[in-house]
């Protein structure tokens, strides 16, 4: 008989940031824990308010199935003596495992005989097994802070209030601190903060919607997006879409409406960011836009409460955004009295990072990198990516960047444009933190791509240099992030660079700042590029394609994404396993570099002569492809020969008993080897399952 698992945790307001992860930690316990207790289930669901967090399994037996266990034991040689009789080692195996001696087993391994204890387990009735699994999940919870609460010795998030367990209906018992299991949730705090039954899942959702709470946050924000797109339009304009924005609030309330306020326009002489900025990260406000994309005065925000009232909702909210605008623009206003290049200066008393020294150390050495980034690829921009690198921090030192940190980069354009400065330079500016996130917006300009590139670049070879090496999820410096971000831009840009000529420059400006050796910081910051890289391109292609290409050569990016498409491409091709087979034979056997070159006249056998010629036939044009980038039909020119390498390695014996024979023939297959080389190594391709 399959029944249903019910359980909330009603808690104190839990932070909005906790709850998705939280939700997903409660599925994954509950399964893990399921699975160990040998119970089978249906679908999991979870939900998430501010005040609970529950989670219905379907399908869970009501009694635990019987198993047969196997516990192995001393190899046979220690379990039994010369006569075959039990050893102390035998016995105490034998009692451990509540089993007589002589019932004993010996199976059959890899590395020889050992004995095995094979006991029956009667299976036992669920609601046991879950009263001890629901306080191991509620305490296996990895909240980021977790707290004690009066004199109890348990930990969560914030205080519980109340514990809701219920199997097929009827109360799981057991106690969490001083919490007791029970069947009674709440309903909102301030809408209808009094308790209801619950008999099962359905019963719940049914409740909860007569005392003003909605517990599934994706309903909820439907609901939310709703109603602001409804409400956006009242205003005479359209909703700003916040999709990170809508989430936060999702988990902010239970039972969610909508109010819409506005702001005074001379508010509007800001920045349209550092406005958007101050209503969402410190309000949580919706902003408002027309047609055309410009701010609009108005602001939508959401309540956890139904107001008699709205006009009073509306002129708080009002108040409190006021206040905040106004100090926007008064920074704004005092900021614009000092033009942006007089502040470069003020970065000699910022601390970049204590071993590398200030910020405008840092400006300067990335300032260099950026110009010769410049003098490679685009040397007409030298000047104007020299003058953006020299600004682009000197807004960390104005009064907005020092209120409101995430509009860094928009007010250095801003302030630069109101200078006076070239409007690519101010572009630059902005553009040189791009992209601020994973899969986000990447430079425009080339002017903003090399400053981007190279500040990212100093901040990670100077990371490496004095040994502040990412660990585990551990990443202050978001080194990762600026990695993934140089490689996007380079791709997206098609910038053919050479990595390691990039990493040795930003290490040369470094000269006197690192306390490692050059030598390991280089192979380190190369190996943690590779990573990144192959985690970027896995996403995309096989990872056995990946790896093959990267072992071959990733110092050029742009080639080495080309290389990766090609092969991914040829790889599904319908004789491509047979083809890989045979260069992975060529691989295989020639391991290492042969230094003689190839004497025709060694040569004994038909198949030998026949590689050779078809070699000698197809090599220059391959290399003609290579060279061309046309990495494609460079490979299907390569797989002209696998008829001869298989005819090759069928009838002719590479490691013959002459020596200069044996290494004729190596030579030979080093040539062909070579042919892909450059391209990948084809040691790497996995074979169809």
């Amino acid at each position: 008989m399959l029944k249903e698992l019910f359980l909330e945790i009603g808690t104190e307001e839990i932070p909005a940031g906790f709850l998705p992860k939280a939700q997903a930690d409660l599925e994954t316990l509950v399964r893990k824990e399921l699975e160990n207790a040998r119970l089978s289930h249906g679908d999991i669901t979870t939900l998430a308010t501010p005040r609970r967090l529950a989670l219905v399994v379907k399908d869970v037996p009501a009694v635990q199935p019987d198993a047969e266990i196997t516990a192995m034991g001393p190899a046979k040689n220690v379990a039994f003596d010369a006569a075959g009789k039990p050893t102390k080692a035998a016995e105490g195996f034998a009692r451990g495992q509540g089993v007589d001696v002589a019932t004993l087993t010996l199976v059959t391994t890899e590395k020889g005989e050992y004995v095995a204890a094979v006991r029956k387990e009667s299976g036992r009735p669920t609601p046991d097994l879950l009263a001890e699994i629901l306080p191991r999940v509620i305490a296996g919870i990895p909240f980021k802070k977790s707290m004690r609460w009066g004199d109890q010795e348990v930990r969560f998030a914030r205080p519980i209030h109340w514990i809701v367990a219920l199997f097929d209906g009827v109360v799981v018992p057991f106690a969490f601190g001083a919490i007791e299991s029970g069947s009674v949730s709440r309903g909102h705090r301030f809408m209808a903060n009094q308790p209801f039954p619950v008999r099962d899942f359905a019963h719940y959702l049914d409740e909860c919607e007569r005392h003003f709470v909605i517990p599934d946050p994706e309903r909820r924000m439907e609901t939310i997006r709703r109603e602001i797109h409804r409400v956006a339009k009242t205003t005479g304009g359209h909703l700003l879409p916040d999709e990170e924005l809508l989430e936060q609030v999702a988990y902010l309330v239970e039972y969610p409406s909508v109010v819409v306020g506005t702001f005074s326009s001379d508010f509007l002489v800001v920045p349209k960011e550092v406005l958007i900025t101050s209503m969402r990260s410190h309000q949580r406000y919706f902003s408002v836009v027309d047609e055309s994309g410009k701010l609009l005065p108005a602001f939508i925000t959401i309540n956890n409460t139904l107001t008699e009232d709205p006009s009073v909702v509306v002129k708080g909210n009002e108040r409190v955004l006021r206040a905040r605008l106004s100090d926007a623009r008064f920074f704004f206003n005092e900021d614009k009295k000092v033009p942006l290049a007089d502040r470069v200066e003020s970065l000699k008393a910022v601390v970049y990072q204590a071993k590398l020294g200030t910020s405008y150390e840092k400006m300067e050495r990335f300032r260099a990198l950026a110009e010769s980034l410049a003098a490679e690829l685009k040397s007409e921009l030298k000047e104007k990516v020299s003058r953006a690198a020299y600004l682009c921090k000197a807004d960390l030192v104005t009064g907005m960047v020092g209120e409101f940190p995430e509009v860094q980069g928009v007010m250095g354009r801003e302030y630069a444009l109101i200078a006076g400065e070239d409007p690519e330079v101010a572009t630059a500016i902005f553009e040189h933190y791009l992209p601020i996130q994973a899969g986000g917006e990447l430079p425009a300009s080339d002017c903003g791509a090399f400053v981007s590139i190279a500040d990212k670049l100093d901040t990670i070879c100077g990371c490496f240099g004095v040994g502040l090496i990412p660990t585990g999820s551990a990443d202050p410096y978001a080194l990762r992030r600026s990695a993934l971000g140089i490689i996007n831009i380079v791709i997206a840009k098609g910038y053919p660079l050479s990595l390691a000529a990039l990493i040795g420059r930003s290490l040369d400006l470094l000269a006197g700042k690192l306390t490692r050796k050059r030598e390991e910081v280089a192979s380190d910051v190369t190996n943690f590029f590779a990573g990144r890289f192959v985690n970027l391109m896995a996403d995309r292609y096989p990872a056995d394609v990946v790896d093959a290409v990267v072992s071959a050569s990733f110092d050029n990016l742009i080639d080495a994404a080309d290389k990766i498409a090609a092969l991914a491409e040829f790889k599904n091709r319908p004789d491509f396993e047979q083809l890989a087979v045979a260069f992975k034979r060529v691989c295989n056997i020639v391991k290492e570099p042969v230094s003689v070159p190839i004497a025709p006249a060694l040569f004994q056998e038909d198949a030998e002569r026949e590689l050779h010629v078809a070699f000698q036939a197809v090599s220059e044009s391959v290399a003609a492809k290579v060279a061309g980038r046309d990495y494609l039909a460079a490979l299907t020119e390569i797989a002209a020969l696998r008829g001869m390498v298989d005819s090759f390695f069928d009838r002719v014996m590479v490691m013959a008993e002459d020596e200069r024979v044996r290494t004729n023939r190596l030579s030979l297959l080093q040539e062909v080897k070579g042919l892909f080389r450059d391209i990948a190594d084809f040691a790497k391709i996995a074979a169809s399952p």
